[in-house]
């Protein structure tokens, strides 16, 4: 038969029901989200290999004589922020419908709150389940 392989696709959000227990992130806070990650991660990550450029002009043209591992250990710290820029920038954003404050250090305490809360959920979702079976038949 023709087209017995097809399946008709269902946009996102129609016809698709999440469970009681999901939630979905709306998309005003994934968008603060990627905006905050952006700018925590992208301008540290720019300046680490701003350092690597920075060093060999300088030790190439003669100008300074930088060792290797101050290099090294200059840029690992721009990575390393930005790393810390990566947990920033999910952690302040706001999902409220306004967008809160510049920095979005008021939103902290609050979204530690809300992710402790749901690692325990989570866990407490998973200690009243049975486990999975692992389809083999015993006997």
């Amino acid at each position: 038969m023709a087209g017995k392989g097809i399946q008709r696709r269902v946009p996102a959000g129609k016809g698709s029901r999440q469970p009681a227990g999901q939630q979905v992130i709306p998309d005003a806070v994934a968008n603060r989200m990627a905006r905050r990650i952006a700018i925590g991660t992208g301008i540290p990550t720019l300046m680490g290999m701003g350092v690597f450029v920075g060093s060999y002009l300088l030790v190439s043209r003669e100008i300074a004589d930088i060792p290797p591992g101050a290099t090294l250990a200059a840029s690992g710290a721009c990575f390393f922020l930005g790393l810390l820029g990566l947990s920033f920038g999910v952690l302040s954003a706001s999902w409220e419908d306004q967008p809160g404050s510049l920095l979005g250090t008021e939103q902290i305490g609050v979204n530690i709150s809300r992710l402790r809360s749901s690692i325990r959920s989570m866990r407490t979702g998973a200690n009243a389940q049975p486990p999975p079976s692992s389809g083999r038949k015993d006997g």
